[in-house]
Order: structure tokens, then sequence, then C-alpha cells
């Protein structure tokens, strides 16, 4: 409705939907800091709480000796104790595993519904438990399995806990087009297909536009021409075999970095609290949809109601500081004014002196 909205308002043409802008970033998820240390509490935590809400009666729970633990390992990675950091960390392991033997061997007390949501936090929190820091596909929530580890190679933050999405915009105007979640990680270049599919989904009910044919991308999107092969791919490392005007469009990739930087921190893209994959889907398109409401009131008023918004300023500006004609006589109707009785007292003695 946005982008039907920016062509029927003639804020942008049909033509421009043809050139497009495609890079990707991260869309972190509302959760903390994924430490070994920490997993290993909130999940000790959080089945002694189910267990208890299923009337198990747990042999041990750890509580004291769990928030000591936790306290202890925060202290030796600050002061990067690395030896005695490992030693808590096995200890955490181990009252982990107990615990978890524990409840499954006293699961048949719960009845099937306990069971079957109980079963869901132990599988997790044997992931937890099993982990190391080398392996692949490690879980970084307990409530949020979905979370992938993302890193873009920023100096200020080498990892990102979330998704990742891809945002398409038009070339002139920066309007977006198309907001896509990728679970799993993927390769840049691999998201590009999709991205161009939801593009073209999302302009097949736009009176007149045109379908993407020229697309301009990073250095990430290289080496997928094949699978792209109904639009022109451009990007950098084809530099020497580029026209003059496409070497021009060229300079206009980086003009998407300032728009993700808008959608992340004024849009609300920079962290999501929906739940699921589902959730990271819907927010990044409702992301996208804010970015482009602001976008149309930009654009309301640079295509002709400027003039208006001045008229009205001044009008306002007028009735505020600039008397009206039929107020200058305004003071023969006012009520006279008496003076208050602390003023007369004080000017019968100023008399009397």
């Amino acid at each position: 409705m946005t982008i039907a909205a920016a062509v029927q308002m003639k804020a942008v043409t049909p033509v421009e939907f043809e050139r497009v802008i495609v890079d990707t970033t991260v869309q972190e998820k509302a959760i903390a800091y994924p430490t070994d240390s920490r997993l290993l509490e909130v999940a000790r935590a959080r089945l002694v709480q189910l267990a208890q809400r299923a009337g198990l009666t747990l042999k041990q729970t750890y509580e004291r000796e769990g928030k000591s633990l936790r306290r202890r390992a925060g202290g030796y990675a600050h002061a990067k104790q690395f030896k005695r950091l490992r030693r808590v960390l096995k200890r955490q392991r181990t009252v982990l595993g107990r615990l978890l033997r524990d409840i499954e061997r006293k699961l048949t007390g719960a009845t099937r519904e306990q069971q079957a949501q109980l079963r869901v936090w132990l599988e997790r929190a044997w992931r937890i438990c099993r982990q190391r820091p080398k392996d692949k596909g490690k879980l970084y929530a307990l409530h949020a399995p979905e979370v992938e580890c993302i890193g873009k190679g920023k100096a200020r933050q080498p990892y990102e806990f979330g998704v990742k999405v891809s945002l398409a915009i038009t070339e002139k105007q920066g309007l977006i087009i198309g907001a896509r979640a990728f679970p799993g990680n993927p390769y840049d270049g691999h998201t590009l297909a999709e991205q161009l599919e939801q593009s073209s989904i999302l302009l097949q009910d736009v009176p007149g536009a045109a379908q993407p044919k020229t697309v301009l991308v990073d250095l990430g999107f290289r080496g997928v021409d094949a699978e792209v092969s109904s639009v022109h791919l451009i990007h950098r490392g084809k530099h020497k075999t580029l026209t003059r005007t496409q070497r021009r469009w060229l300079k206009r990739r980086q003009a998407i970095e300032p728009i993700i930087g808008h959608v992340k921190h004024d849009h609300g893209m920079q962290r999501c609290w929906l739940k699921g994959q589902t959730g990271d889907a819907l927010h990044a398109v409702l992301c996208a949809a804010g970015y482009n409401l602001r976008w149309l009131l930009r654009a309301i008023v640079r295509l002709g109601l400027r003039p208006i918004f001045f008229i009205l300023a001044s009008l306002h500006w007028l009735v505020n500081v600039t008397p009206h004609p039929l107020l200058l006589h305004r003071d023969h109707f006012r009520r006279p004014s008496f003076p208050s009785p602390i003023d007369c007292a004080i000017g019968s003695a100023r008399h009397a002196n």
C-alpha cells in the first residue's frame, strides 16, 4: 500500500522500479549477550521452575550454588582468569546435568501436557549443557532457539545475534520495495533471488510499475549471476566491463546504508521482540512499512504542501503577535481593576510617612 501510494501521488515514477539497490543487515533479537555461564544458569533456573509447577519433587535445586557460580564466573571473566572460569563452567555443567537426569527420572509423575512442555525445555537444556565454543548450530537463547550468530565484519560489533534481513530500495528516490528475513545465516548472494521474488510480487498490484531489471549490490553478492539471470547484476568487481552510465549508477550503491540506519534506529529494526521466525519476518516488513510512511510524509511536503504549511505558520504568527484591528480598543471594554488589600495597606503606610 505504501508503494502504491507513492506511485499514485507521483512521488516516484513506475520506471524507477527497474533499477534497485539490495543489501543485507542483521535484525537483532531481544536477548541478553549469550555467555556460557549465563545460559547454564538460566537453563537451571527455568527447569527448576517448570518442574515445581508440574508437581515434581526434585532431589536438589542447586539454587544457592547456581547463583554463587554465576557470580564467580562473571568475576573470573572480568579479571581474565580463564583457568578458574573453565573450572566454574565445568561445575555449572555438572549441576545442570544432574538436574536434567533427576527430572527425566521423575517425568512420569506429571500429566501428558506437562510432560510435552517439559520435553521441549529438556531438549534445549541438553543442547546448552553439551555445546562447546567451537561447535556449529549452537543455542544462544533458551527462549529463542531461532537466533543465529552473524558476523558482518564490524570492528565495533564483531558478532550480532538475530536474523539476517535483506532490503531492496529504488535507486533514485530510496523507497523500500522489499524487506525479507532469511533464517539460517545464508551467504548474502544466495538471498538475492528470493529478495527479487518478493519485490516482484509486491510490485504486481502497483499500476504501471515495472519489474526490477538492474540490481546494484556490494561485493558480498558476487558469483550469483546464474541464479538471477533475469536481471543485470552490477557490483564493484565488474568495474572494468561496465559502461560509463553503469559506473555512474554504481556510485548510488551506498545510498542504502543510511536507509538501513534509519530503519534500525528510527523504526525499530534494531531489536525484535516478536516470537519465532514468523515474528522476525513480520517485524522486518512492519519496520520497512514504517519507513515508507515517513518517506511519504516527506514527499507530501516536497511536492506541494510546503506553501500551505508556510501560510498556516504565518497566520499563527499574526494571530499571536500582531493585534487584530477589532481588538485595538479592547481596553475600553475591560472591567476596572481595583487594588488588592495588600497594595492599599502599603500605599496608606507610604502616605502616612
